[in-house]
């Protein structure tokens, strides 16, 4: 196995760059990292001598082709997310059309897998408080985000490989938590918090470490396992204490003012006047902050019985984040990374 040929699109992104990093350590010397020549590649500069960079898109099917050419195995984690209005279009055509091209290309290469790195958000959000499992049927709901709709579309092109004869693996990961850049993702949640963050929305949801995600991934990648997905989730927690826990992590004080309806509401007019302002680049907008109000619940059971996985302590992710943030964003470096 160790001697397959493994391309990786989005590798020099959050998840992307823990799959590399492991894949380096197993011991893999045939691994291929997709990038954009204007992808910022800190991520994996410990082991960028040991790789093979390959320029392309998923947009650009010739690239594609040409990345993929004498691959054994894509492991899919190029995706767009974006909460604001006006990032919807580009993010659907990245994340539906960029899959697309992905399957298309894997199975005219005669790919041997294609691990797919989807989202929870692929379930969908219906009912507050209901348990969502690999069972789940997307049901049409308001409470759906732009970026929920892109993923369970790109998502159903997966599933449209599997049927005409691809083999495939998903993976569904709840909000992952770990060190990366410091201005996106969950990364810029501890960027906020350390810089004062006085209110919490009610909601819950369901938490990850990074490094499970990556190890999930290449797990299913050696398991012949084909046609399955797999919830990837540690716990389900208040976003009240998620928060708490970060705020301990960084020395500094948890937020006290709950977001009540009204409070979000106005909340929600800000953050879209805020969105208007050229250079205003953030992913904190009305359509997450309504969404950190809903109780949204993961059933991890199947990762644990069919896969025997054994998830990291969200605590004890937040608390190694948190640690490595204080280290580097004060001498200001604007990334790091979790042991692995």
């Amino acid at each position: 196995m160790v001697n397959k040929k493994i391309l990786i699109t989005g590798g020099t992104g959050f998840v992307g760059s823990y799959i590399i990093r492991y894949l380096v350590q197993q011991g893999y010397d045939n691994v291929y990292c997709l990038k954009r020549n204007t992808s910022k590649t800190e991520l994996i500069a410990s082991v960028i001598d040991r790789i093979y960079c390959v320029e392309g898109d998923v947009l650009d099917i010739p690239s594609l082709e040409n990345a993929i050419e004498q691959v054994d195995i894509v492991i899919h984690c190029a995706a767009m997310v974006s909460f604001k209005a006006n990032d919807r279009a580009n993010m659907m055509k990245v994340n539906i059309e960029g899959t697309a091209n992905i399957v298309n290309v894997c199975n005219s290469k005669n790919i041997e897998k294609l691990v797919h790195i989807s989202s929870i958000a692929a379930i969908g959000r219906s009912q507050s408080g209901k348990m969502m499992s690999e069972k789940t049927d997307w049901t049409d709901s308001s409470h759906n985000s732009d970026y929920s709709i892109s993923k369970y579309l790109s998502e159903m092109e997966v599933w449209r490989g599997y049927a005409e004869g691809l083999h495939v693996a998903i993976i569904n990961p709840s909000l992952i938590m770990g060190a990366g850049f410091w201005d996106i993702g969950t990364g810029e949640l501890f960027k906020k918090v350390y810089s004062g963050l006085p209110v919490y929305p009610t909601g819950t949801n369901g938490f990850v470490d990074v490094r499970d995600v990556a190890k999930m991934a290449i797990l299913l990648m050696k398991r012949n396992i084909s046609g399955e997905r797999f919830i990837c989730s540690s716990e389900n927690i208040k976003h009240l204490d998620s928060l708490t826990m970060i705020a301990k992590s960084l020395g500094k004080k948890p937020p006290s003012i709950k977001l009540s309806h009204v409070l979000v509401s106005i909340a929600s007019i800000g953050l879209n006047l805020l969105n208007l302002l050229p250079g205003y680049s953030s992913n904190l907008t009305s359509q997450s902050v309504k969404n950190a109000s809903f109780d949204s619940l993961y059933d991890n059971s199947k990762s644990i019985q069919e896969l025997s996985y054994r998830y990291i302590p969200i605590n004890k992710t937040i608390n190694e984040t948190g640690e490595l943030f204080i280290k580097t964003y004060s001498n200001g470096i604007k990334y790091a990374i979790l042991p692995i």
